[in-house]
């Protein structure tokens, strides 16, 4: 049979207190009588006659000795062994607590945190528990949140997809080239939700690949720039670039810098049906900013907490029928944050938002 931690640190305080008895007890009888002799010795050359009770004195001192060392051995050994025992019941109770806190944390009570204790050690070794609960309850309410947003947003394309595949079956609709459109814009509106929602995922989790280098924007700035000019109508918005002519270089990723701004300026070009839409480079000591402006119809300010959240939108319809999914401002603040920058949001209901984030300078 095993023996516990209280046991063993019982058992361990017990060998202790029998080891420094034992040296007492064996040191005192070896050193004891030899010591008493000398003193009798230092008596009897100050003057006092002691030759004749010498013996008696010595076997009285003994005697003596011996009933002493025996009371103070059991007496001490009750004590320490009482201490002792106290003293792993404390250290235990301790640990007992941390085992039910961890037993509730397992069974899904995910607030359940470990009392501070008196004992530096386990005081450390809660506070480190602690800290993983903590995070592990983010994650777990990330979790719950994602799962919710995901079966809400795919709720509604499957419900497309299943009522035309229904009325197809039953005859209430003839198959044609326009049906066949519309389900397959559903589809891809799918295959977008749960690509995003894998790159968010990976990107949440640290999983996602950054490659981080020494690179000049303005060439991708200038090719984006004519990209989406293609994309404009003509009485639709004018698309600007104010960037100095030669720019400094910045630690970034290219290909997660570009995904960024595509997703800040498609959606500078859904909310914004006139006016213009301008990307402005900034230059400070240690940053280089860009912003994408636009005049569209803004945000209202209680809104603008919740612009970086998984799933928001600011116009719902609108921005379901154009095929967004809501995820691209979330994975962008994350792409921005992981190559050590910031992004910001400034917008006026009805005059347009702001966009802006900061890369590293080399």
């Amino acid at each position: 049979m095993k023996m516990g931690l209280r046991g063993r640190l019982f058992f361990s305080h017990l060998v202790v207190m029998i080891v420094g008895v034992a040296s007492l007890v064996i040191i005192s009888r070896i050193s004891s009588p030899r010591l008493f002799v000398l003193h009798l010795e230092r008596l009897e050359n100050q003057g006092f006659d002691l030759i004749d009770v010498r013996t008696e004195l010595v076997a009285g001192f003994e005697i003596a000795w011996q009933r002493s060392t025996v009371w103070s051995v059991l007496v001490g050994s009750t004590a320490a062994g009482g201490l002792s025992y106290w003293v792993s019941r404390r250290i235990m109770r301790r640990l007992t607590e941390m085992e039910q806190i961890t037993q509730k944390f397992a069974a899904g009570q995910m607030d359940a945190r470990l009392p501070m204790s008196d004992i530096p050690e386990l005081n450390g070794l809660g506070a480190s528990f602690n800290r993983m609960a903590a995070s592990l309850e983010g994650v777990e309410v990330r979790r719950r949140e994602v799962i919710g947003d995901m079966t809400h947003e795919l709720r509604t394309p499957l419900t497309v997809v299943r009522g035309y595949l229904e009325e197809l079956a039953d005859g209430e609709i003839e198959a044609s080239p326009e049906i066949y459109r519309r389900l397959a814009k559903e589809t891809r509106r799918l295959e977008r939700l749960v690509n995003d929602l894998q790159e968010l995922s990976k990107a949440e989790a640290g999983y996602l690949p950054i490659n981080i280098q020494r690179i000049n924007l303005r060439p991708l700035l200038e090719s984006l720039v004519e990209k989406f000019t293609d994309q404009l109508l003509e009485d639709g918005p004018v698309l600007y670039l104010e960037c100095p002519s030669v720019l400094p270089l910045v630690l970034a990723d290219i290909d997660r810098t570009e995904q960024v701004l595509v997703n800040l300026l498609g959606n500078a070009v859904r909310y914004t049906n006139e006016g213009s839409i301008t990307i402005r480079v900034e230059i400070e000591p240690s940053k280089l900013w860009i912003a994408v402006k636009d005049t569209g119809i803004g945000i209202a300010p209680e809104n603008l907490p919740h612009v970086f959240e998984r799933f928001w939108r600011a116009d719902q319809s609108r921005d379901r029928h154009s095929g967004g999914t809501g995820i691209g401002l979330t994975i962008s603040w994350r792409l921005i944050e992981l190559q050590g920058g910031q992004i910001q949001l400034e917008s006026e209901l009805g005059i347009g938002s702001t966009f802006r984030f900061f890369l590293p300078l080399a």
